[in-house]
């Protein structure tokens, strides 16, 4: 079913957003891009074989951090949103899924190398002076001790996330190589709820550390962490195990996942010159914006509205989006559709900051084709839920199986014709029959009907 943003509302006649699926096999809307930074996509697309999808993802994300707590969209009076985004690149091993992230990241991981050294250097100094305060037993002006500033935390405690975000209040975010380990690893040095606490997080509300055994407080008045990782197509029932498909935690992850992605032949093409200097100048752009802070040293961020056509273009999407959400039986995808009105408003907010980096536009409000360029993400992003969707509620479908279609499952090719598929069958002493009612019950559910007499299993 096809719903399309324009129709008794009155939009600009160049807007014509739908809500549909995209047919493209790299179905990213790379278009909504400023022109300098298609170019970086094309460009490591053509040399260096990242999946569209991966490598634009990951330049959202990257968008996102340089951001920080610096900017938010202003919707009304009493509602500001944060460009916080949860993402997760999946994809089989040796489909590029990590190189893309990386390249994407390094211009953050370039400025965090240079803090650390600045910060090593500036430690050495203060013990040294602390240390000779002490021998001369002398009461010396007291130094400053040094903090170390950072974008990107990995392996960590949430009890040192948080005092790493109270000294980098403009935002940080988690970058975990493995997103299943992150899961995993819940609740591994606490008995507390470190779910609750990302949970929390998502929204940017306020942080308050203050457990027994901690030598000092903490506290953050606008919290801003992003998070991203990547993850195995094959690990996606995992990651909707316990109360993470009910609770709303599955709801706030945007999956990047392009269909039928291969691993590619490597080709002799290099990468221009030009590239890396210039997605470092891009970024460089949003992270040397300097922080406004208040008389307690608080960030004040600058709130960017909606200019008069962009709020009629987004209301009219989000009312659409409500009805596809009164509509929908899948109380999962309802969840999903829900926090795209939040999606909406975040990817606004970092396509207007991404063009002013980029000199297309300003940074005083955010304009229709941020807006525009919004709801095309969000809709890619519908479109993998629902297939994300598919293969964990396939994968609730396998387990219920009798064991003799379990195991007829497993020994099934991952592609196959009917014929094949007969003949594997009949070695498991299952008639061809039964097969063909086999298949024919699940199929949309186990197999995928690739063509006439061809089919392909989703697990």
């Amino acid at each position: 079913r096809q719903m399309c943003i324009r129709d008794s509302m009155t939009i600009p006649k160049e807007t014509n957003i739908c809500i549909s699926e995209l047919k493209k096999e790299d179905s990213f809307p790379v278009s909504v891009f400023p022109k300098l930074i298609r170019e970086i996509i094309n460009e490591t697309k053509a040399t260096l074989n990242y999946p569209t999808d991966f490598i634009a993802s990951a330049i959202c994300f990257t968008l996102s951090v340089g951001i920080g707590n610096n900017f938010v969209a202003k919707v009304k009076e009493g509602w500001n949103e944060r460009a916080i985004l949860y993402m997760a690149i999946i994809g089989r091993s040796g489909v590029n899924k990590s190189h893309p992230l990386s390249f994407a990241m390094q211009p953050l991981f370039e400025l965090d190398i240079k803090s650390s050294v600045k910060y090593q250097k500036e430690r050495r100094e203060y013990e040294k002076y602390i240390l000779a305060c002490k021998k001369e037993k002398e009461d010396k002006e007291q130094a400053t001790e040094p903090v170390l500033k950072k974008f990107i935390v990995s392996d960590i405690t949430p009890e040192r996330l948080i005092t790493i975000h109270q000294d980098n209040k403009r935002g940080i975010c988690l970058y975990v190589d493995e997103l299943m380990s992150w899961l995993k690893n819940f609740n591994r040095y606490n008995s507390g709820s470190e779910e609750q606490f990302w949970l929390s997080v998502f929204s940017g509300k306020p942080i308050i550390l203050d457990r027994q055994g901690n030598k000092n407080s903490a506290f953050i008045k606008h919290s801003f962490i992003s998070v991203i990782g990547t993850i195995q197509k094959g690990l996606l029932k995992e990651l909707a195990k316990g109360e993470r498909s009910e609770n709303g935690f599955i709801d706030r992850i945007l999956f990047v996942f392009p269909p039928n992605l291969k691993k590619e032949y490597w080709n002799e093409l290099e990468l221009s010159t030009h590239i890396v200097p210039l997605w470092n100048s891009i970024v460089k752009r949003l992270t040397d914006i300097q922080c406004i802070t208040d008389e307690d040293g608080e960030l004040v961020p600058t709130r960017l509205p909606f200019n008069t056509e962009a709020r009629t273009l987004l209301y009219h999407w989000q009312h659409k989006n409500t009805d596809l959400c009164n509509s929908e039986m899948d109380e999962v995808l309802v969840g999903v559709y829900s926090k795209l009105d939040i999606y909406v408003i975040r990817f606004s907010l970092i396509l207007q900051l991404s063009r002013w980096a980029c000199d297309e536009s300003d940074k005083k409000e955010i304009d229709s084709t941020s807006v525009e360029g919004a709801i095309s993400i969000v809709e890619y992003f519908r479109i993998t839920a629902k297939r994300v969707q598919g293969i964990t509620n396939s994968s609730a479908i396998l387990e219920q199986l009798p064991t003799d279609k379990l195991s007829l499952y497993n020994a099934l090719p991952v592609e196959f014709t009917t014929s094949e598929g007969i003949a594997v069958a009949q070695k498991q002493n299952i008639s061809a029959d039964s097969f063909k009612r086999f298949l024919a019950d699940k199929k949309g559910k186990l197999f995928e009907n690739v063509k006439h007499g061809r089919y392909k299993k989703l697990i």
